[in-house]
């Protein structure tokens, strides 16, 4: 992967991350002045890092080589599945943080207010993936799940939601 191309990549980190400020709209919104910060995620397992910029009237997110990743307000770090599990709920992000699976740095309280937006939105990325499809997401959802559900059981990363138990 270290000599894959990025655009691909780009282009559809760029898509999911515009459907999912139309989808969810208060995602970005209630970050509020802390919107304008550029966040690196860095999935410390892969050659390429993430530069989110969320700005809730035009949400970018880009792939970059590492070096070339530019200014940052705020770095997550971590491997992919600890990131994708704490997106899903599968992981605790303190506990991450604590036991030193993921690394914070720069602005904290920037961090804190994007893990605590996307924690209020509960965002499935499997079925983000699928609402790629617009009209024909109900076509893409039970594709999108079992390969999700299939490369979750293979890789250890979690690219769904936890299933919440249900009240009796």
């Amino acid at each position: 992967m270290r000599f894959a191309p990025l655009t691909p990549l780009s282009m559809a980190g760029a898509r999911l991350v515009k459907n999912l400020g139309l989808r969810h709209p208060s995602l970005f919104a209630r970050l509020g002045d802390l919107a304008e910060k550029t966040f690196l995620i860095d999935p410390t397992d892969l050659p390429f890092v993430f530069r989110l910029e969320p700005q809730p009237d035009a949400p970018r997110l880009e792939a970059f080589r590492r070096d070339d990743a530019g200014r940052w307000d705020a770095r997550i770090a971590g491997p992919l599945a600890a990131l994708l599990g704490m997106v899903h709920g599968v992981y605790d992000g303190d506990a991450l943080f604590f036991s030193r699976d993921m690394l914070i740095e720069g602005d904290t309280e920037a961090v804190l207010a994007l893990r605590n937006a996307i924690d209020n939105e509960e965002i499935d990325l499997a079925a983000e993936a699928a609402a790629l499809f617009g009209p024909l997401e109900f076509l893409a959802s039970g594709p999108a799940r079992r390969l999700a559900a299939l490369i979750g059981g293979l890789s250890g990363v979690a690219l769904t939601r936890a299933e919440r138990e249900r009240p009796a």
